[in-house]
């Protein structure tokens, strides 16, 4: 299993961090990836990932909900992060980004800043299109805007560039429409402790009762975004990787197929977007 959004660097993992890994890796979790949300992240997210090289992999970047008036002083230093791990992305020893993330737009709370939110989301879009890395995206409450957006930097960095943008929609409950609007870009979807919930409609979001094809699971990878978003039967308890089997379950259960299904497909699209290079 490959945990594709983990907040590991969170202080509630710092008291007993090495027999945390010790029980993801026991559990059979294969790699993690650690995201940023603000500038004042980058230390700590590096530094964790500097603990445990090739097991850890950063991704930097600013969450929506931290885009202020500041926003670009702090996108200033997120990017002088991101250049320093590239230079360094070959070494063994070394932190080796995967990601700009978590970034996107969030109007849940507030739409204060929206203009400010728009502007960092696509500064950091053009990171990634530069730098060839994929996007962890983070939506709420803007669906229309947050895809409309994705769309027009892909295709500039498909002009600039000749490839598309590449990224996963992080910590995804939304629709079938939504789903395969992203799964038509080729863009892959985060599931996460959501789908076990009692009233959860994202197995058949998935894959729809009515006929329609579902979602293919190759565009699917496993996620936890602890600690938050505990599945059942551990809601409400600090989220941990290995956790991410009950979400395998469920996921098999949605489409009929075996636990191993999923745990192979979700790994190997995982590796492909984040890690194999």
């Amino acid at each position: 299993m490959i945990d594709t959004h983990c907040h590991i660097d969170d202080p509630v993992y710092a008291p007993e961090l090495d027999v945390f890994i010790s029980r993801q890796q026991a559990a059979g979790v294969s790699a993690i990836m650690v995201p940023g949300v603000t500038a004042g992240s980058c230390e700590s997210v590096v530094s964790v990932c500097c603990r445990y090289p090739r097991y850890l992999f950063p991704a930097l970047g600013l969450h929506p909900e931290e885009v202020r008036s500041d926003y670009e002083q702090q996108l200033a230093v997120i990017k002088h992060s991101v250049d320093e791990l590239m230079q360094v992305r070959s070494e063994e020893d070394k932190p080796h980004i995967v990601a700009i993330g978590e970034v996107g737009l969030d109007y849940h709370f507030s739409t204060e800043f929206k203009a400010e939110q728009h502007d960092a989301f696509r500064a950091q879009l053009g990171w990634a299109a530069e730098l060839d890395l994929p996007v962890m995206v983070h939506s709420r409450d803007a669906t229309e805007d947050t895809y409309n957006i994705i769309k027009e930097c892909s295709a500039v960095c498909e002009k600039s560039y000749g490839r598309p943008l590449r990224g996963v929609m992080h910590c995804f409950s939304g629709s079938y429409e939504t789903a395969m609007m992203y799964v038509a870009i080729g863009w892959k979807l985060g599931i996460g402790g959501v789908i076990t919930f009692k009233n959860s409609k994202l197995s058949t979001n998935l894959c729809p009762p009515d006929g329609r094809s579902a979602v293919p699971l190759s565009s699917l990878v496993l996620e936890t975004d602890a600690p938050y978003m505990t599945p059942v039967p551990y809601r409400g308890q600090t989220n941990e990787s290995r956790y991410m089997s009950y979400v395998a379950e469920r996921i098999a259960q949605a489409y009929g197929v075996s636990y191993d299904d999923v745990i192979t497909t979700t790994t190997a699209t995982a590796n492909a977007l984040f890690i194999e290079k």
